[in-house]
């Protein structure tokens, strides 16, 4: 069994693959402190709690990190407890897929996996919207070429730094307001966010399409599902297009 893992900023992921089907997947809070001792009793746990086994039953692991410190730790708790190397995504591991930008190895591991995933699943061209930490928009040819993307704000940082700077302002529960045009301070910050951050992706979408022609457009990410109902130009949501293109890039990578 193939365990891939996908650090993010703010959050990691974790899936399982038994083949090709997603077996089970865990979300935790990314920890930059975390050691790799502890890592490995968590992951232990969560296997264990769903029956599989951690001597046994995982074969390969396969990680696309960018926090560099989670990134070290993971690398030493997969040598050290499974007894291989990990694969990471980084410059020089084969993705599969050209990479259009002017310094490839800028491009994050995550939007990578993002862009093979969605690639095996609905073809070119495609653009993928992966709502995480920072908001990420990308662009994949109808030939299967990662062409290049948008880099926002993310919803949650977006918040924080209202709140931290507006001292009239509070953290709010994201529900949808009972009307766009919010009646009290709380349903006006929910209808900023949520009409406010659908808008910016649409008109982003927009723009790209007036680029790559009519293209399916694919949600992923924490906070995909809270938006997506508010996006006229989302089509499809994939919660764990990470995890697949993950899952493929180590089947390119393995001998």
């Amino acid at each position: 069994m193939l365990l891939a893992i996908d650090t993010g900023n703010t959050q990691t992921v974790i899936g399982l693959f038994e083949g090709e089907e997603l077996a089970d997947h865990w979300r935790i809070a990314t920890v930059a402190s975390r050691t790799s001792d502890e890592l490995a009793l968590m992951i232990q746990q969560f296997l264990g709690f769903h029956g599989f086994s951690f001597d046994d039953q995982v074969t390969g692991v396969v990680i696309c990190s960018g926090v560099p410190s989670v990134t070290a730790a993971l690398r030493e708790m997969t040598k050290r407890y499974f007894g291989f190397e990990p694969l990471v995504i980084e410059p020089g591991v084969r993705s599969g897929m050209p990479i259009l930008y002017d310094n490839p190895k800028e491009v994050g591991p995550d939007r990578i996996a993002d862009a093979v995933g969605a690639y095996d699943l609905y073809g070119g061209p495609t653009i993928v919207v992966d709502f995480g930490t920072a908001n990420t928009v990308e662009a994949i040819s109808e030939k299967g070429e990662y062409l290049g993307g948008a880099i926002f704000p993310g919803v949650e940082i977006s918040m924080e730094a209202l709140f931290g700077r507006a001292a009239a302002l509070r953290k709010v529960e994201l529900v949808p307001p009972r009307n766009v045009i919010g009646k009290s301070t709380v349903e006006s910050i929910q209808s900023g966010v949520l009409y406010g951050f659908s808008g910016q992706v649409d008109a982003i979408v927009d723009r790209f399409k007036g680029e790559l022609g009519e293209c399916t457009v694919v949600a992923t990410g924490g906070l995909a599902e809270l938006i997506m109902p508010f996006s006229r130009t989302i089509e499809h949501h994939e919660p764990w297009l990470t995890l697949r293109g993950l899952r493929i890039i180590f089947e390119r990578n393995s001998s």
